[in-house]
């Protein structure tokens, strides 16, 4: 995909999301613009609504933030893989980057790690998650985070203005996977790390699924092959990467059955192929000078 055309595939991220950030309400306990529990219509729920395939599988995969210090419940819309942040080992006085930060939910905690003599940069591409995000932080008086609008394949940041960048399950939804761990790379300091929550597969997603615009914004379609992903970030060159955590996604059958055959669900549903939240660590190697490293 990286020598594709993916302006098509960004301008439907951008829509999807746009209309999430715009239209999301209270979403602290997981509710979605259509006001049920994880994005499932009922009765009353409108038709516009119902038909929002993106936020049903996006609401199949959050964790559980509520006792997480720092948590920011109106923050929360319900769109992440895993815990990035509780993973990320950061310290006090260090600049933080989330990428695709959203409304902000993983940045309001990753500000509590590093404290007022450190600062949280959010990076999203969606303006109204940029605005809604803006809004939670004004509102609540956060003066160690910032969020700004940009493009994870060009992240608008200096070199070397990172000590440890995060993401929650946002890289799958990104065309081109290689730039954006170079622009990971190039972000951080050297000796800085990552720790990043996303979607991967094992085995490949059938042709129908990976060709399902919802399934693409669901962040299911744009998730790679684990070996794929982690040879990925090995050849943009960092080092020490390990694999934090695993944790099968079950999909409801309803939903994978509108994408898959009866034989590709029960291969599936077998354990032999399935999608999966990854959290993986990586770290940027310092550079050696005559007498000393940095």
């Amino acid at each position: 995909m990286n020598n594709e055309n993916t302006t098509p595939l960004k301008d439907q991220v951008k829509q999807a999301y746009d209309e999430i950030a715009r239209n999301a309400t209270s979403l602290g306990g997981g509710l979605s613009c259509c006001g049920t529990p994880h994005g499932l219509a009922d009765e009353n729920t409108p038709t516009s609504c119902e038909e929002s395939l993106t936020l049903q599988l996006c609401h199949t995969m959050p964790e559980d933030y509520s006792t997480t210090i720092g948590y920011t419940a109106e923050a929360n819309l319900g769109l992440g893989c895993g815990l990035p942040v509780a993973h990320a080992q950061i310290t006090p006085g260090q600049t933080v980057v989330d990428l695709g930060s959203g409304a902000g939910n993983d940045a309001f905690v990753a500000r509590i790690e590093t404290g007022n003599k450190g600062k949280v940069i959010g990076v999203d591409f969606t303006p109204a998650m940029v605005e809604r995000a803006r809004q939670t932080a004004e509102k609540l008086g956060y003066t160690n985070v910032q969020f700004l609008e940009g493009d994870i394949e060009a992240i608008p940041l200096h070199d070397r203005s990172a000590h440890v960048v995060v993401s929650n399950c946002v890289l799958n939804l990104v065309p081109n996977k290689t730039q954006a761990f170079a622009e990971i790379l190039r972000i951080l300091k050297p000796g800085g790390h990552f720790s990043i929550s996303d979607i991967i597969t094992i085995g490949h997603l059938p042709p129908a699924l990976q060709s399902s615009a919802d399934a693409y914004t669901g962040c299911i379609a744009g998730a790679i092959d684990k070996d794929l992903y982690l040879q990925t970030i090995a050849n943009a060159g960092f080092t020490h990467i390990t694999e934090q955590k695993l944790k099968p996604i079950a999909l409801p059958q309803d939903l994978m059955s509108q994408w898959l055959s009866e034989e590709e669900l029960a291969l599936w549903q077998n354990g032999t192929h399935g999608i999966f939240s990854l959290q993986v660590y990586g770290e940027k190697p310092k550079r050696k000078f005559n007498w000393f490293w940095e």
